[in-house]
């Protein structure tokens, strides 16, 4: 009974971490609103800088909580390759699902006056005076929808490759402290280089529940018709975190030079790992307690030199 109260608990406060990390779309999603409707408030690096920052502040509510994942592609990546179970795995997307939903609904009531004059009164999908684009991502007419999926692969690929980069202390990670402010600057750097084509979803939690709510608040099915865009985003993204994760472990991950070694020679990786106190060679046996042994110093044992403390403290890290 207590174990089932436990695992329950845990599972409340994964949900509530993610939930609440994905509560930070609200300033992605308030920097796009100031672009099509704010005239000149905004920007697409302004974009850039919503989504990126907002992700910093969303490591930083929930990152001890949860992981703040705020992406069902990444958490989808971490149960497939086995470093999360698959039972957590509904209630992290629960959590980011219904965070990013409440955060769409949020920006609509912020906003809705100047969505109202921007628009006419009339909420529409396609055209000049568009504004579901606030909340979710469309096709644009140079893009061909195949294309678009591939390009929703590619990017969330290298959002995850470099994710992995950044927290694998076996590489070169971040410094302790900075991880959040680093996968920020690196969703900006995303958007800023290959954001232009499909508006880089690159997260099924980012996408479908805004997307659910512009058809509950009036914008109407058009949201799911238009272009047959709407599934891309949700199936692209997690096959591409998928691959750039295999890619990482397999090209990168694996050619770690202490992880290499100790596959090559694991006996004397061992050797090393417990080589801190010295090793002596043992005294002969006397006959008896009570007679004299005289060592001169020529057949004193000899002492094999101590390595020094810090490899063998660094090799306990690997």
């Amino acid at each position: 009974m207590e174990k089932k109260v436990l695992v329950r608990g845990s599972c409340r406060r994964l949900n509530q971490g993610d939930f609440a990390s994905n509560r930070r779309g609200m300033f992605g999603l308030g920097s796009v609103a100031h672009m099509v409707v704010g005239d000149k408030f905004g920007s697409f690096l302004g974009v850039n800088l919503g989504f990126g920052f907002g992700v910093t502040m969303g490591v930083h509510v929930a990152g001890n909580i949860s992981g703040a994942h705020m992406n069902a592609a990444l958490t989808f990546t971490n149960c497939a390759l086995g470093r999360m179970s698959w039972k957590k795995f509904p209630v992290y997307v629960l959590g980011q699902f219904v965070g990013s939903f409440l955060a769409a609904a949020t920006i609509y009531c912020l906003f809705y006056q100047a969505i109202m004059d921007y628009s006419g009164g009339y909420l529409t999908v396609t055209g000049p005076k568009a504004t579901a684009n606030i909340f979710a991502t469309y096709l644009p007419d140079h893009m061909t929808l195949w294309r678009g999926f591939l390009d929703e692969v590619l990017v969330t690929g290298m959002l995850q490759l470099c994710l992995f980069a950044i927290t694998d202390k076996r590489n070169n990670p971040a410094l302790q402290g900075t991880q959040a402010l680093v996968i920020g600057i690196l969703v900006v750097v995303i958007g800023v280089s290959l954001g232009m084509n499909t508006g880089y979803a690159i997260n099924p939690s980012r996408d479908l529940p805004p997307r659910f709510f512009t058809f509950l608040a009036g914008w109407g099915i058009q949201v799911f018709r238009a272009k047959d865009w709407w599934w891309v985003p949700v199936v692209a993204p997690p096959l591409g975190a998928y691959l750039g994760g295999i890619i990482y472990l397999v090209f990168i991950g694996s050619s770690n030079p202490w992880e290499a070694q100790m596959l090559e020679n694991p006996g004397a990786y061992e050797d090393r790992r417990i080589s801190v106190l010295p090793k002596t060679s043992s005294y002969p046996p006397n006959s008896s307690s009570l007679t004299p042994v005289s060592v001169s110093p020529s057949s004193r044992p000899s002492i094999r030199p101590v390595p020094p403390l810090g490899d063998s403290v660094n090799l306990e890290q690997f």
